[in-house]
C-alpha cells in the first residue's frame, strides 16, 4: 500500500478531555494489522465544537482521510481506518 491512511485528531481542550488522548495512543499502540498503514496528525483545534449545536455532534473529532468521525472513540477510529485500508487494496 503506497499511501497511508491519514488520521487527523483534534487535541483541543474539549476534544482532549472527551477522549482524544486515548485516540492519540494509536501513534504508538495501534493494532498490528493497521500500524504500518497509518499517519497520525495531531491538530491543536479543528474549531468544529463551535458548530456543535447547528452542524456537528460532539467531539472528539477525528478525520480519517477526508471523512469526519464525530464522537470518536478508539474503536470507531480503528474500524474506520480498517475500512479505508480495504478501499485502497
Amino acid at each position: 500500500m503506497a499511501n497511508k491512511v491519514r488520521v487527523r485528531i483534534c487535541v483541543g481542550t474539549s476534544c482532549f478531555v472527551m477522549g482524544a488522548a486515548q485516540i492519540q495512543s494509536l501513534e504508538f499502540n495501534a493494532p498490528a494489522d493497521i500500524a504500518d498503514h497509518i499517519e497520525i496528525i495531531e491538530e491543536r483545534c479543528m474549531n468544529l465544537c463551535k458548530d456543535v449545536k447547528t452542524k456537528y455532534n460532539n467531539g472528539p473529532f477525528v478525520f480519517v482521510n477526508d471523512e469526519l468521525v464525530e464522537e470518536a472513540t478508539y474503536e470507531k477510529v480503528v474500524n474506520k481506518i480498517r475500512e479505508e485500508i480495504k478501499k485502497s487494496c
